[in-house]
């Protein structure tokens, strides 16, 4: 494998990269149902939670492009929600989103390759975050980690947008070719950092396939392989 030389700063996405979204997200929906039987016990018994994430999903792709802030894809998707069940009550639906994020925040579980890597390349590079995502570094015990932060919601640009990346490359004061970006996701990570032009590592946990086939620089399983790509 090529070692990787020139590199200022490496930026990470948050969801699937440094903590599993995917459970994170089921036990947090888990919980809203728990708490939606205590309100409207009718709207549950028609509710299980790939429904919701179905509604989700579905929610976000309509909203893609006009609403950055995942919050608010979260509160119309449980709003919509509820109308389907025939059970319509924003109200309702502002206390299930608040329930969700409560859980979404406090249950973040770093995986096991995170810390040990990130203390390792804290020493040598400037590290920072680069997400989509609505969760923060310290919600997930990441406090102090990071030397800068870029979040979709607070500039209005998502990735797979080039312009985020430049953000993150003013932040830290450094060329296209000194930013390496880590993340899960071929949309909007990889594709973000090829339309970016910088250097870029798929994370690819679960060993998917390359469906978009894109030109990956470099395809690792694990975050400790990225100490290999940079010594």
């Amino acid at each position: 494998m090529n070692k990787l030389v020139g590199i200022k700063a490496v930026s990470f996405d948050l969801d699937g990269t440094l903590w599993d979204f995917e459970e994170v997200m089921r036990r947090s929906l888990h919980h809203v149902l728990k708490e939606l039987r205590k309100f409207d016990l009718t709207a549950a018994k028609m509710l299980d939670v790939e429904k919701m994430i179905e509604i989700r999903n579905r929610v976000a792709n309509e909203l893609k492009g006009k609403v950055i802030n995942l919050e608010k894809v979260r509160l119309e998707a449980f709003r919509q929600t509820l109308r389907e069940v025939g059970r319509p009550n924003d109200a309702l639906a502002s206390h299930l989103n608040q329930v969700f994020f409560k859980h979404r925040f406090e249950d973040a579980k770093l995986f096991d390759d995170v810390l040990p890597t990130l203390k390792v390349l804290r020493a040598k590079y400037t590290i920072g975050i680069v997400s989509n995502g609505t969760g923060y570094p310290q919600q997930g015990g990441l406090e102090n980690i990071f030397q800068f932060l870029v979040f979709s919601q607070d500039y209005d640009i998502e990735k797979p947008d080039p312009r985020i990346f430049q953000i993150a490359m003013k932040k830290v004061e450094c060329s296209s070719k000194q930013l390496l970006h880590v993340g899960d996701s071929l949309q909007d990570d990889v594709m973000g950092a090829l339309k970016a032009r910088i250097r870029c590592v798929w994370l690819n946990r679960k060993h998917e396939k390359n469906n978009l086939n894109l030109k990956i620089d470099y395809e690792i399983s694990s975050l400790l392989e990225l100490l290999e790509i940079l010594e």
